[in-house]
């Protein structure tokens, strides 16, 4: 287990920022963390990383208490933080170079390091270069760059992707999926679904403080589905047929759109067997069928009553 948090409790004044959150992360996991504005996400983030001391509650990391074996903690992880923080008066080389000095690399090996890191991210031949030429886009990579420079096992990633070009975007989502690959579990926190549906193997949603709820992308899309939905084209349509598929158990609504069917039906019927085959026995051919799922964004309105990016 990576990270272990239990009865996380933070108060700031009378407000309950965190109120009893628990969670388990596993080794090599990407999860998803998600959750409206002021969910708690970022309190969560800093009580992980040491930040903010927590009211009650028990944090471990790696398997170690964070409050007895904080520092050597801190020697595994890399934050790739929402603000950008780099140094625009240090060449690009020289950035990566100085947090990873922070680290304790020293020698040979931190330039070995450094180059290694601006390789992966694609700013190798930007190595001389001043970080107030880059894009933003590559800054992102830049900063990412300076958090994997001391090979983490655990990377938090808060929203790296803000306001960057598609190719950048593109960029840094496959470094994610790499980095996992090459052993690192990553937290990614982001207000963009289609990241999170493309990388995440799990996802916590957090609301007012608390996790709400946990699990892979279809285990969340089940845990709200309360009906199934079909869309089936066949070649020829009649009132027969539609009274027919009324009438199989389970079918709450049946309704017409020039040659397709629209059929709502409880969760759970299992009656698509027994529509294509009235399909069929009226005479008609089945064209095509498209089940229609929950998709993430409908998951989290539905959990959250808000929706991810406002």
């Amino acid at each position: 287990m990576i990270l272990s948090i239990e009865n996380l409790v933070k108060r700031y004044g009378d407000f309950l920022a965190l109120d009893n959150v628990n969670m388990k992360i596993g080794e090599g996991e990407i999860v998803g963390f998600l959750g409206p504005n002021g969910a708690g996400k970022t309190t969560t983030i800093n009580t992980i990383l040491g930040l903010s001391k927590i009211d009650s509650g028990e944090i471990k990391v790696f398997g170690k208490n964070l409050k007895e074996s904080e520092i050597e903690i801190k020697r595994d992880i890399g934050i790739v933080p929402q603000e950008i923080a780099i140094y625009d008066d240090l060449t690009a080389y020289e950035n990566v170079s100085y947090f990873g000095s922070l680290y304790g690399i020293r020698g040979s090996l931190l330039k070995e390091r450094s180059l290694e890191a601006l390789k992966f991210t694609g700013l190798i031949d930007k190595e001389k270069d001043f970080p107030k030429k880059f894009s933003g886009g590559m800054k992102r990579r830049l900063n990412i760059a300076c958090a994997i420079v001391h090979h983490p096992k655990l990377i938090i990633m808060d929203e790296p992707t803000v306001g960057i070009d598609p190719q950048s975007r593109k960029h840094i989502l496959n470094s994610v999926k790499e980095l996992n690959k090459m052993g690192s579990t990553v937290i990614y926190t982001s207000h963009y679904m289609e990241e999170v549906e493309e990388i995440c193997t799990d996802i916590i949603i957090m609301d007012l403080g608390r996790v709400i709820a946990k699990g892979t992308k279809e285990e969340l899309k089940d845990l709200v589905a309360v009906e199934e939905r079909v869309k089936i084209e066949v070649s020829s349509l009649s009132f027969t047929l539609i009274e027919k598929i009324k009438g199989i158990n389970g079918v709450k609504e049946c309704s017409i759109e020039g040659n397709e069917l629209f059929i709502i039906s409880k969760k759970g019927s299992g009656n698509l067997g027994k529509i294509i085959d009235a399909i069929v026995e009226s005479g008609s051919e089945v064209v095509s069928v498209n089940m229609e799922k929950p998709t993430l964004e409908s998951v989290f309105l539905t959990l959250t009553g808000k929706k991810l990016r406002d």
